[in-house]
Formats: C-alpha cells, sequence, structure tokens
C-alpha cells in the first residue's frame, strides 16, 4: 500500500521540470485555488449523502491538493509539506492546553476533562492571541481579520456575525432576527416597486445576510441548508422531467399549472417515504 511520502514524491515527479507532466508544470498558486475549492465541496457532498465508501477518495484528492501547494513552494524555497505539517500540529497543540498541558504533544494524558463551553472559551481566547501576535504594529485588530474574502459569501457572513457576536453585537435570539428578515424583505418589495435594480440587488443582500443570522441564531449552518434546498429541488424536478418523459410529453410544451401539479406530486412521494 502506497504511504504518504509516494504521494510526495509522485507530486515532485509530476513537477520535475525535465520529465514531468506539461500541465501540472504550468500551474500556480491561483490556478490550483478552484480545484482546492471543489474538492473540498466534494467532500463535503459525498459525507451529506453519507457515500462513505467514496469519501476516501475525495479525502485523497483535497490532500493532493495540500500537495501541490507544499511542492510549488518547496521548489520556491519558500517551505514543504514537512513544515506545514509541523504547524498545523504545534498549532493544535497550543490551542488544546487541556489536553497538553505542559504544551508537549507526547506529554501525560490525565488531565481533568473540561466541559464544551469551556473548551470553546479557551480556543477562542488563544486565538485571538495568535492574531495579536501577528500584529505589524501596535494598533487594535479587528475581530473581523483573518475571515477569509475567499469563503462562499454564506459561510462568511455567518463568521463576520459569530464574530460580532463577541464582543455583545448580536441579537438575544432568533425572535428579533425574524423580525429583521421580515424588514428586509418590506425593503426588496419596496426597492421593486420603485423599479430600482441596484436597490434591488443592495436589499436582496441585505435579505441574505439577516437569513443567515436567522439560520445560525437556530444553529443550523446556512450553507449545508442550501446544498440540500438544491438537492431537493433537483430531485422534484428530475421527478418532473422523468414524468413528461413517460407521458411522452416535452416539458416547453407544459403550462406552469402543469408544471407546478407534478411538483406537488414530488413533494407528496418524498413525505410519504418519508413517513
Amino acid at each position: 500500500m502506497y504511504q504518504l511520502t509516494d504521494l510526495l514524491n509522485l507530486m515532485a515527479r509530476l513537477r520535475d521540470p525535465q520529465h514531468g507532466c506539461p500541465w501540472d508544470l504550468q500551474q500556480s498558486y491561483a490556478s490550483i485555488v478552484p480545484h482546492t475549492l471543489e474538492e473540498a465541496y466534494e467532500v463535503a457532498d459525498a459525507i451529506e449523502r453519507e457515500a462513505f465508501d467514496e469519501l476516501p477518495g475525495e479525502l485523497g484528492d483535497l490532500l493532493f491538493q495540500v500537495v501541490y501547494y507544499s511542492q510549488m513552494a518547496k521548489e520556491e524555497g519558500r517551505f514543504d509539506f514537512a513544515a506545514v505539517v509541523d504547524g498545523i500540529t504545534r498549532k493544535l497543540v497550543r490551542r488544546h492546553p487541556h489536553v497538553f498541558p505542559d504544551g508537549d504533544l507526547y506529554g501525560p494524558v490525565d488531565q481533568p476533562r473540561l466541559s464544551e463551553a469551556a473548551v470553546k472559551e479557551r480556543w477562542e481566547a488563544i486565538k485571538a492571541e495568535e492574531r495579536a501576535e501577528r500584529a505589524a504594529a501596535p494598533q487594535q485588530l479587528s475581530l473581523l481579520d483573518d475571515v477569509p474574502n475567499v469563503l462562499p459569501a454564506l459561510s462568511r457572513a455567518k463568521k463576520l456575525q459569530g464574530r460580532a457576536a463577541r464582543v455583545g453585537f448580536d441579537w438575544p435570539d432568533a425572535l428579533p432576527v425574524l423580525d429583521k428578515v421580515r424588514e428586509e424583505l418590506d425593503e426588496v418589495l419596496e426597492a421593486i416597486s420603485e423599479n430600482d435594480h441596484e436597490a434591488v440587488t443592495e436589499e436582496i443582500g441585505d435579505l441574505l445576510f439577516s437569513a443567515t443570522n436567522l439560520a445560525r441564531h437556530l444553529k443550523v449552518d446556512p450553507e449545508a441548508a442550501l446544498r440540500a434546498a438544491n438537492a431537493k429541488f433537483e430531485r422534484r424536478f428530475r421527478f418532473i422531467e422523468q414524468a413528461l418523459r413517460e407521458a411522452g410529453r416535452p416539458i416547453e410544451n407544459c403550462t406552469l399549472d402543469e408544471l407546478d401539479a407534478l411538483w406537488g406530486e414530488a413533494k407528496k412521494i418524498e413525505k410519504q417515504r418519508g413517513s
């Protein structure tokens, strides 16, 4: 069975200037980023579908992205894969003083177990210290620093809201957030009535941001919820297409009422299967 060292050697061969793969040699950090994001989503998809037989392959694809970046950095004399492993190991040991009290990965394991809330509080405090250490100047860092811009918009909105909530800039519970969602929806309707496309775009953004906040308060991952909604829409629309194929009717020739009736049938079947 191949080991991690074999994968590292494979990557080095692919990037060999004389005998490597022409496509791999042309890649850069930036050109690989879309593939990295895609592989991360494929891991999430396999988990959500509980396709655990596919998960090792998807995790391998994601690991290959890390190996790829590390090889390019090694060629430039920046760092290598060993530095990546060392860095994440040191960081996680440092962020878990309740597990590694003396900062030693292989130290004693007889520490009392902390509550989940206490562990989270320590984790956030340590991350705050790390952000302060990275500051090049003594000015106050923003709590929103290091929330990556490349995150999907829903995920980033949730993180931004969570950061602000740490200092009390948050609703006390979900009910006022629900009111805010209704308020934003009214503002969308107002912008539509004024036929102002720029305003409609802004208000739709505010509505999505508020809906994300509502999901956060209700302990729902908005990105996962939307992926599930996408999958549900796809299932039901495919049902409509299949039903019309069996009836020998082109979907383009159907009225909206006919399509909506088939949509309702798809919903009914799903509910019966779920009961």
